[in-house]
């Protein structure tokens, strides 16, 4: 684990002690997005394991109009064990400003959703989108289309482009796929430019790998 990442395990054991049995405090090394869980506190609640790869970092974080301070609280997802999760991610930056990694913190809401009369507060709220300002909508993007950038470094590695396969490629795109990644604007582009194709090429991977998802 690098070392930029050391001290949020104790703060993720901390955390998942204080709050029991219901939460679960996950860690991520963003420098390798496929493999991007390094620890895990209270797997319980999602069942995630370390060498596990992120879910919901490029939708519900990078790409959430709420990401202002480098976290977003209170957004939920279903998890593949069926239960409903409130989950709250605070990004990880180096002096310099670049994208390190992320601290998940996943609540169970099953109990909470039992009781729904008495806690009401505490269940999904309907969403709400308001219009910004031009200028603020374009730096978010840009700065949303950087840390996108870095992931696509991260799961391309160090291997030369001209090195892959077709069907390398197509995997390293079925996994961005996946993960959200072409949901930003540009992104199509970009993954072209790193892997050395055109964009119309990119577009026939995407075109393949969706129709094997089918």
């Amino acid at each position: 684990m690098k070392p930029i990442l050391i001290p949020y395990v104790s703060v993720a054991d901390m955390l998942a002690q204080t709050f029991g049995t219901d939460c679960e405090v996950v860690l991520h090394d963003l420098d390798t997005p496929e493999h991007s869980v390094v620890h895990v506190a209270n797997p319980s609640v999602t069942g995630r394991r370390p060498g596990d790869s992120f879910d919901h970092l490029v939708r519900q974080v990078l790409l959430s109009e709420h990401l202002k301070e480098d976290y977003v609280a209170n957004y939920y997802f279903t998890a593949q064990n069926g239960k409903l999760i409130r989950s709250s991610t605070l990004l990880i930056r180096d002096e310099g400003g670049h994208l390190e990694g992320a601290l998940c913190v996943n609540l169970d809401t099953t109990r909470i959703s039992e009781q729904i009369d008495f806690l009401q507060a505490f269940l999904p709220e309907p969403e709400t989108r308001g219009k910004k300002p031009e200028e603020e909508e374009a730096a978010q993007t840009g700065h949303v289309a950087v840390m996108i950038e870095k992931l696509m470094d991260g799961i391309l590695g160090n291997v030369c482009a001209s090195d892959l396969s077709r069907e390398e490629r197509i995997e390293k795109i079925r996994f961005m796929e996946t993960r959200g990644i072409f949901l930003m604007k540009g992104s199509v582009e970009k993954a072209a430019e790193k892997l050395g194709v055109n964009k119309v090429t990119i577009y026939s991977y995407l075109d393949e790998v969706r129709g094997k998802r089918k």
